[in-house]
């Protein structure tokens, strides 16, 4: 029986020199490599042990922590799928649309309940849109001009996935008025997302059907999957809530980042205090 040796990243704003001696001595490291992240300091331990003494140590110290594959290398990674919102991005956009005209209480409230799980996804989306009936449609564009950021590391992130040939997919509960400027902005090759109706260049408080759910974003990430990522290829997905589940499973490697309970419970990899730049030094 082969063996895979296991190597584990390190990645926090700060790790402390004492702390990372106390883990490679717990781990039986025998090698230590710097690596690069945004804005967090990043370590490489060969030959670790895997030990979940060491996860839980970690994670009380606010050091995000993977035992990976050593033989799991960058070259390998053929597609990148995405979540939009508190994910690539820093907001929620349907929160902040409904901050704009004043309504953000009560939608944030049905969000915050989607993201947990606790109430469909389709429901609550068709629920919040509604309060939206009569919108201009220059609140949308408030909202990406004045609100909506990158999550840190996330250009660099999907620049370092680009130069080893991986397609990106931005796939999104949210809506297609931000995913199609990002695409643009960000040069994604494929999307998938919600379109709102909108007549006169108001919102009619309705979605243009089929709704983009967490089976249809798992669906379209399957697709895109068995056509490029075949034959020993990579699949990478990340998301952070209940409604990125289904694409997780089906990935290679998942990536919880940021994420609700229900996310990180089903990802491969959670990262929690560094940017989205740390998805690389989870690759060889």
């Amino acid at each position: 029986m082969t063996v895979t040796a296991t190597d584990l990243v390190l990645q926090a704003p700060v790790i402390d020199a004492a702390d990372v001696a106390a883990i490679a001595k717990a781990t039986r490291a025998n090698g230590i490599q710097a690596l690069e992240a945004t804005g967090c300091q990043a370590l490489r331990l060969s030959g670790a042990v895997a030990s979940a003494d060491v996860a839980e140590m970690c994670a009380r110290k606010g050091i995000d922590s993977a035992f990976v594959p050593s033989n799991r290398t960058r070259d390998r990674v053929r597609v990148v799928a995405i979540d939009m919102d508190s994910t690539l991005i820093t907001i929620e956009c349907i929160d902040e649309i409904a901050d704009i005209v004043g309504i953000k209480p009560e939608v944030a409230a049905i969000t915050a309940s989607a993201m947990r799980g606790e109430v469909d996804f389709g429901e609550s989306l068709a629920r919040r849109v509604a309060l939206f009936t009569g919108m201009p449609l220059t609140a949308l564009q408030r909202v990406y001009d004045e609100r909506l950021q990158l999550s840190p590391g996330a250009e660099r992130m999907l620049a370092g996935f680009k130069a080893v040939g991986a397609k990106t997919l931005l796939v999104s509960g949210g809506f297609t008025f931000f995913t199609d400027k990002l695409t643009a902005r960000l040069g994604f090759d494929e999307t998938a997302s919600n379109a709102l109706e909108i007549v006169a260049g108001r919102l009619t408080g309705r979605i243009v059907p089929p709704i983009v759910d967490a089976q249809a974003k798992a669906a379209r990430f399957a697709t895109i999957r068995a056509h490029y990522a075949a034959n020993g290829g990579i699949a990478i997905a990340i998301g952070d809530g209940a409604n990125d589940v289904p694409m997780l499973e089906a990935a290679d490697v998942s990536i919880a980042y940021r994420a609700k309970p229900i996310a990180r419970a089903r990802a491969t990899h959670a990262i929690d205090h560094c940017g989205l730049d740390a998805v690389l030094n989870l690759f060889a």
